[in-house]
């Protein structure tokens, strides 16, 4: 998914959805850490992509906070 779809597929969602989607890239990324830390991660600009993902998780919440 692009990074222009997937933020328009956050902004449909509500502010627990987007909460539920944190977690789940939080998970994400800690489980992506783990891998790179024990030496089987072979794609490492993952890490980089799930980051950017909660950036974008946490900014939507942050707008939606302020309107």
């Amino acid at each position: 998914m692009k990074a222009q779809e997937y933020v328009k597929s956050l902004r449909a969602k509500n502010a627990n959805e987007l909460k539920v989607e944190l977690l789940a890239l939080r998970k994400e990324q800690f489980n992506l850490r783990m891998q790179k830390a024990t030496g089987q991660q072979n794609q490492s600009h993952l890490i980089t992509v799930a980051r950017k993902k909660v950036a974008q998780v946490k900014t939507l919440m942050r707008q939606q906070q302020v309107k």
